[in-house]
Order: C-alpha cells, then structure tokens, then sequence
C-alpha cells in the first residue's frame, strides 16, 4: 500500500471512531449534504436528473478510494474528474501511477453541469465491476 494512501485511512479510521457516539445523529430527518453516495462498488443513486445550472455533488461514504470520472459527456460539455483532470486519458494514467484523483471516506466532488444532455461518469478502479453512473441534464 502506498505510504499517503495509508496514512489518509488511518487518519480517516482515527476520525471515525472518535465519532462512534454521534453516528447517525447528523443525517436524521436531514439532508446529507450530498447528491450521490458512492457505495462499495455501486454510485447511490446511480441515476439522476438535474436541471441545467445545478450542482451535482458527490461523497465518499464507504471505506474503498473511489473517483468521479466522465466517460462519455455530450457535445460542449465540459470534462469533470476529480482530481481536476482534462481529460478521461490523464485521469486514468494519473489513476494507475499514483492513485490520482481517489477520493477516500467522507471526501467530497463537486461538478455544476451547463449543458443538457446524458453525462455519464465512472469509477475508474471499480469500473469492471460495475461502478458507473448517469446526470441527465434538462434545460
């Protein structure tokens, strides 16, 4: 494992057991603060239609390192991946050599879309099982 990924979980483990006695108390009869969940393998849900203008925001809520990367955007759309990269080439090569654009428990993404359309989007190391995801944008 590499010495930053593991040290973030560590540091992510610490924070979570300091708040074992709150678990749950945030999110009653509340907004999460957050548009998709990205489970163990799965993005929660992996289906969402928003209007032009609107902010998507995406969290990490299990213990797996996920990303939020574009596969396939309609014309004009603008690219999004966390980690910020340009395109879906760098975002996996960024991926494969150093884990970029991981987003690890309780991290955040956030991608306001201006163009309607399907976007869709994927989670690179978890793309072969499944993890894949749809914003249908209307004007």
């Amino acid at each position: 494992m590499h010495r930053r990924r593991f040290l973030r979980r560590a540091g992510a483990l610490g924070a979570a057991g300091a708040s074992v006695g709150l678990a749950g108390c945030a999110g009653v009869g509340g907004d999460p603060g957050y548009d998709v969940g990205m489970m163990a393998s799965a993005f929660r849900p992996a289906e969402m239609t928003v209007s032009v203008g609107d902010t998507v925001v995406w969290e990490n809520t299990s213990a797996r390192t996920h990303t939020v990367t574009a596969s396939r955007l309609p014309d004009e759309a603008a690219y999004f991946a966390s980690g910020g990269y340009d395109d879906y080439e760098t975002a996996l090569a960024e991926w494969e050599s150093d884990f970029g654009g991981g987003l690890e428990t309780g991290d955040r993404f956030s991608h306001t879309f201006t163009v309607p359309g399907t976007h869709h989007y994927v989670c690179i190391p978890h793309l072969t099982g499944g993890m894949v995801g749809t914003v249908t944008v209307e004007e």
